[in-house]
């Protein structure tokens, strides 16, 4: 499949198989479609899901321009239309706030959506004094080359976050994320600065403000609430929404569609089923 979004940007597609309706699953950043193969394993009796990579992200290049999440949105937009709409998607961080965004400007492309934890802020912010996001200076430190797959998954592996996720969830990340450089390491297909840029850029798009004009069935699943997360926004969100509801699990963290993702896709399926 072929798709363009704005900019004349080539959307990697990646079909993770399955049988029944179409499942668009949107990614978080830093990520890339196919973090989700275990996921969509787990849903594979019920769904047929089609991933994809945002601009920047895994095999879908980013553009000569600055990161701009209005752009990300345009990117879940026509990756959602070209799936013969109405349809259901599932998206994870970034990815929830994305396909938010495309439901808002195209009310017919979804009959349902699943969001966990997406990146919706309110105008204020989530850090009221201003400080920077961690996450973004955690980026662009990040190691972005090894002597091999095997060595980027032992490395992540003793460490968190990735540390949490399943063995085929972290596999599917490095195998997936990283390409064969000349020089015969591995490298990240995420550049360090994309995605710090991505994280320092996450409250600049306004969807907070148009929330309620969301008709679409969505819900909106948080992992344990946590100071200056966005878990302590997913309810907020959830309650701004026309037709939204919450679902709290304590027992997850952010990454819980790679650190359970049976558990995950049981809730995503079960709430679809009546979509």
């Amino acid at each position: 499949m072929r798709v363009v979004s704005s900019g004349g940007v080539e959307i990697a597609v990646h079909d993770l198989a399955g049988a029944g309706p179409t499942l668009l699953v949107s990614h978080a950043t830093g990520f890339h479609g196919r973090c989700y193969i275990p996921f969509a394993e787990a849903l594979a009796e019920r769904y047929h899901s089609i991933a994809f990579d945002y601009r920047g992200h895994g095999d879908t290049p980013h553009p000569d321009s600055d990161v701009d999440w209005n752009r990300y949105g345009d990117d879940a937009e026509a990756m959602a239309a070209a799936l013969d709409p109405p349809i259901v998607a599932f998206g994870h961080s970034m990815g929830g706030a994305c396909l938010l965004m495309a439901a808002l400007r195209n009310p017919g492309l979804f009959r349902a959506l699943v969001v966990y934890e997406p990146i919706v802020f309110p105008p204020s912010g989530i850090r009221p004094d201003g400080t920077p996001s961690p996450l973004s200076a955690g980026a662009r430190r990040r190691r972005a080359s090894f002597p091999s797959y095997a060595a980027a998954i032992e490395n992540y592996a003793a460490k968190p976050p990735l540390g949490s996720f399943t063995p085929a969830a972290l596999e599917a990340y490095v195998r997936h994320g990283f390409r064969q450089g000349d020089d015969g390491e591995v490298h990240l297909k995420c550049r360090p600065e994309i995605e710090a840029a991505t994280f320092d850029t996450g409250g600049g798009h306004h969807t907070w403000d148009h929330l309620g004009e969301i008709r679409t069935p969505v819900l909106v699943i948080s992992g344990r609430p946590q100071e200056l997360q966005p878990s302590m926004i997913a309810r907020p969100v959830a309650e701004l929404l026309a037709n939204g509801s919450y679902l709290e699990r304590p027992d997850l963290d952010h990454f819980g569609p790679m650190t359970h993702p049976d558990l995950v896709a049981d809730l995503v399926g079960d709430f679809l089923a009546g979509h």
